[in-house]
């Protein structure tokens, strides 16, 4: 579920890779238009990296600097990065990382909207309307929203906004010695995995999120989300993670969807009442 680049593959884009209306032949124009000038972008990056290495060994083989060392080291890494997300966008089929959802980057979300049930593409990363956009660089975090702080955070959004995502698993950021269950020596280094979750019966789970709409005069509107977690279950905690998803029962979708500020605590009883699917874990690919 979690943490991507954005690159030429994702689940927004994909869907729309073979188009069958005019409507979704416009959107994969945009979306080719799009890769075409982030490929120009990303070869204007390219040469720029490529000259400064070469300024960097040029300089290392005729007087070694501490500077072009790091000169070189990190540009031999911004020009394998570079080349990474170029192959991402020529490519043409898809590989299992592009249906992973990374904060910072969009996603389909289930809202209701005037009404209707609609699937509305959506920024994994929360920006609350009225807050400014540097919000985003101030709350790195806000792709998560805390369960116990739904009331004081979240409180602009808990209760009028609500969305799901559906999922097959979800991935998460731990470090070795946790996942092993040892204890470090004293100067000895940890590593850090990332571990993909999912339930043992292969079932999907649907995510409890809250969304907003955020406008500002000359910039163009953002939709975006963040998923609600929680204390994690014993298999999650004893892999070494700290926090879980949510996911809500089916026969909440409607009453998830169509919250009322009133009744905090019917919703509160919601997520009380999730799902609990046994959790295996593997070395995310």
């Amino acid at each position: 579920m979690r943490k991507c680049k954005g690159t030429r593959a994702s689940l927004v884009t994909d869907a729309f890779a073979h188009p069958q209306s005019d409507e979704e032949a416009e959107i994969k124009q945009l979306v080719d238009r799009y890769n075409a000038n982030q490929a120009a972008v990303l070869e204007e990056e390219l040469f720029k990296q490529r000259a400064r290495l070469v300024a960097a060994e040029r300089t290392l083989h005729t007087k070694p600097t501490k500077a072009a060392t790091e000169n070189k080291r990190i540009a031999t890494d911004k020009v394998e990065a570079t080349l990474r997300r170029l192959d991402d966008i020529k490519r043409t089929e898809s590989e299992p990382r592009d249906s992973r959802i990374f904060p910072g980057h969009y996603a389909p979300v289930l809202i209701q909207e005037a009404g209707q049930l609609v699937v509305r593409p959506m920024r994994y990363q929360c920006r609350i309307a009225g807050k400014p956009a540097n919000y985003d660089f101030r709350f790195p975090g806000t792709y998560n929203a805390r369960l116990d702080s739904l009331a004081k955070f979240w409180a602009p959004l808990f209760g009028y906004s609500h969305g799901i995502m559906i999922v097959d698993s979800f991935y998460e950021n731990v470090a070795r010695s946790k996942m092993e269950g040892v204890v470090l020596a004293g100067a000895e280094e940890d590593e850090n995995v990332i571990l993909q979750f999912t339930p043992r019966d292969g079932s999907r789970m649907l995510v409890a999120c809250m969304w907003s709409k955020w406008t500002a005069p000359g910039e163009p509107d953002l939709h975006s989300f963040a998923a609600i977690t929680d204390e994690p279950p014993p298999e999650v905690a004893a892999a070494g993670h700290d926090r879980c998803i949510v996911p809500i029962k089916e026969k909440y979708i409607d009453a998830w969807l169509n919250p009322d500020p009133k009744y905090l605590d019917a919703l509160y009883a919601i997520l009380a009442d999730k799902e609990r699917p046994s959790y295996e874990h593997k070395l995310a690919a």
